[in-house]
């Protein structure tokens, strides 16, 4: 089972307290115990690797059709300054900071190069300031840019290769951790309120202990690396887990009438919207605080139509 909380009043554990839990390193911040990973050694490559694989991970979880590439920056930029359609303008917005995420890499990408050759570069050279530049009118941009189900923006996504740039990668990997935990705390918020709603309904019963088992899988999904060997027992299992929740159907009672059978379907698609969030929260490993406020007004307003 993964770590749960610690919640004990006499043992008060420091953030960044690192031990051994079966057998794997983990570190602790705000109440969660965490995979831990060894940041990279200090160097242009290894900020240049990370930049690049957030950034992937980052257009993976958002919308589709905004990975606009680094050389076709101008032409987004004049497409969204000329649009005059606010939803239309969004989207063109989504793609500016697209190509400005992936101009970015592309200057970051021939700093490396250089420095490979020998050649240094400082902070104050002007590709550095130019790289610098696009970060942060991408950041500012991502605001714009929505989650691929639609639900909300996620532009803490979008700093993450920002804070790779502009700082030590140990810090970052110290902001990982406690995005990690903010993402964990978000996914026993939603299941908890998920069982505490569909419990009001002895039919719900054997989901209950469904939920469980999913909730534990997807924090683990929201800690471990791809390139962790683990990842291939986790992966399996979360998928699985998720797939007992869609699968799910409450049997309604025998000589239940209309009202309960339709609040009861409804029901089972409130479990279905939960297993949805907490798979994409696993998934981006940032909290949505958006969506799970909207979630725990649907638990709030199906438990008051119960009543």
């Amino acid at each position: 089972m993964h770590p749960q909380p610690a919640v004990s009043e006499e043992v008060e554990i420091d953030n960044g307290s690192i031990t051994d839990i079966d057998d794997c390193p983990h570190i602790f911040y705000d109440g969660y115990w965490i995979r831990y990973y060894q940041p990279p050694a200090e160097t242009l490559s290894a900020k240049k690797r990370l930049i690049d694989a957030l950034t992937k991970r980052t257009f993976h979880h958002t919308e589709a059709g905004i990975n606009t590439p680094g050389d076709k920056l101008d032409l987004a930029r004049k497409s969204y300054e000329a649009e005059q359609d606010p939803k239309r303008k969004r989207v063109n917005a989504a793609m500016l900071a697209g190509a400005l995420f992936n101009r970015a890499t592309d200057i970051f990408t021939t700093i490396v190069d250089l420095e490979e050759r020998g050649i240094k570069i400082t902070r104050d050279n002007a590709l550095m300031k130019q790289c610098s530049i696009c970060f942060s009118e991408a950041l500012d941009l991502s605001k714009n840019v929505l989650h691929h189900s639609g639900e909300e923006g996620i532009d803490e996504l979008w700093g993450e290769p920002v804070k790779v740039f502009t700082m030590p990668i140990a810090d970052y990997y110290e902001s990982r951790y406690r995005k990690i935990s903010q993402a964990m705390r978000q996914i026993d918020s939603i299941g908890d309120a998920l069982k505490k709603t569909l419990s009001i309904h002895a039919c719900f019963n054997d989901a209950l202990p469904l939920i469980d088992d999913f909730i534990e899988i997807a924090k683990k999904e929201c800690e471990i690396l791809r390139s962790d060997p683990g990842y291939y027992q986790v992966w399996p299992e979360f998928v699985a887990d998720g797939e007992r929740l869609i699968e799910f159907m409450a049997q309604i009672p025998r000589g239940a009438d209309i009202e309960l059978e339709r609040h009861i379907k409804r029901g089972t698609s409130l479990l279905k919207s939960g297993k949805n969030l907490i798979s994409w929260i696993a998934n981006v490993r940032v909290p949505m605080p958006v969506s799970k406020k909207e979630f725990l007004k649907k638990c709030e307003r199906y438990r008051d139509t119960a009543a």
